[in-house]
């Protein structure tokens, strides 16, 4: 049989040329530049999610990272390495305070919480000593998250267990009392007219009739704060409400002298609400103020866009919540100074005459929208709330 020229292998015959190792330089590792440990240090820190403030045992600021400098609202300077931390964060007294203990406390905090009133947050810390190979401390360090949104969440929560029973005794509580309350004052009103010619009498009358009606309104407050809130969401403008609002406060108490300015940022976004219930916050806060001012002073009316950031955690996935806020201010007395923890309480009152109710039903109004109200106040310089309501009512934000 003749021989069969065979078929040059093309694989085994072809030969290496420098572009043929080209793919096979390209596959090898890329050399990675190994960080110093001082730099990889510098990136882990400044990578934290949660703040991070360390300091030398003389008290010179060692550390703070980004995350530390947002949650306390300062401002990074280049020469805050090396100074005193005191000097740093002289714009946070609690934080100085807590600090200061390192070296003094015989058991450091572990998972407290600091509540920073001046900023509106509330911060869950560790605080540890640094120690040398001797086990001798040469500094300190902090390690904190803001905790402001779960502390939000556990005191909703709070409130709603609150509320649930409350809600189950005052329903009782209304039900035996406004018909004995309706029966004292028709027999009241049916006994002025036999007495007509006895002054004292009709002063007495006149007296329970007040009394009952003032006992009757309580009730009916009182249902109302423990009866569900059902919001009907429209596109609602906010200085509409406001006007509305000064309006009805007016016919509510007296105003008196006392002035009333509103500043509304231009192209203020309308925001979904009720606007019903929306009249019936800013209604009570300026009645409120009103009778703090006993008809002489003035009420700052402001409203601006914000912005709510997102959970550092989820920052990636959720985009900064856009916000309405509005400041009712005034220059009256002011609250004592263990009033503000309490002012939303349910039967809590400084008023000789009031309820309790008022402020605790505007924060359930608020709540249902997915908003915020804060207080601050000063005596003898005034008081401030600022309510904070989400534009879109899909946001979910505060709760």
């Amino acid at each position: 049989m003749p021989d069969v020229p065979q078929r040059p292998d093309a694989r085994s015959s072809r030969q290496p040329s420098g572009s043929a190792q080209a793919p096979l330089a390209e596959r090898r590792p890329v050399p990675v530049r190994v960080a110093a440990p001082d730099e990889f240090f510098r990136h882990l820190v400044s990578s934290m999610r949660n703040g991070v403030i360390a300091f030398h045992r003389d008290g010179r600021l060692a550390l703070m990272n980004d995350e530390a400098y947002r949650i306390f609202d300062l401002t990074r300077a280049d020469g805050d390495i090396g100074r005193p931390f005191a000097d740093v964060l002289r714009d946070r007294p609690a934080v100085i305070r807590v600090l200061s203990g390192a070296f003094e406390l015989s058991h450091l905090p572990n998972r407290a919480e600091l509540r920073l009133k001046d900023l509106g947050r509330v911060i869950g810390y560790t605080l540890s000593q640094v120690k040398n190979d001797e086990g001798e401390p040469v500094g300190a360090v902090m390690y904190f998250k803001d905790l402001t949104q779960v502390e939000q969440r556990e005191e909703r929560e709070r409130l709603r267990d609150r509320l649930a029973s409350l809600g189950e005794m005052a329903a009782g509580i209304a039900h035996e009392l406004k018909n004995p309350l309706a029966g004292i004052e028709v027999m009241a009103g049916l006994l002025r007219r036999q007495v007509p010619d006895s002054p004292s009498a009709q002063s007495l009358l006149a007296d329970i009739l007040s009394e009952a009606k003032l006992a009757n309104a309580i009730v009916v407050e009182m249902l109302e704060f423990v009866r569900p809130v059902r919001l009907q969401l429209e596109r609602t403008d906010i200085p509409d409400v406001l006007q509305h609002s000064i309006t009805m406060a007016e016919s509510k108490t007296t105003r008196g002298a006392v002035g009333v300015a509103m500043d509304v940022e231009p192209g203020l976004p309308m925001i979904e609400a009720d606007h019903h219930q929306l009249c019936q916050v800013f209604t009570n806060l300026l009645a409120n103020a009103f009778e703090a001012l006993d008809g002489k002073g003035r009420i700052a009316i402001a409203a601006v866009t914000g912005t709510i950031e997102a959970d550092p955690a989820l920052a990636a996935f959720q985009p900064p919540t856009p916000t309405v806020v509005v400041d009712v201010a005034d220059n009256g007395p002011g609250l004592p100074p263990d009033a503000t923890d309490k002012i939303f309480d349910p039967f809590f009152t400084t008023k000789p005459q009031g309820s309790g109710l008022g402020l605790a039903i505007v924060r359930k109004i608020v709540d249902a929208h997915d908003g915020r109200i804060d207080v601050s106040s000063t005596p003898g310089t005034g008081t401030r709330f600022r309510v904070t309501l989400p534009v879109t009512s899909t946001d979910g934000w505060f709760k």
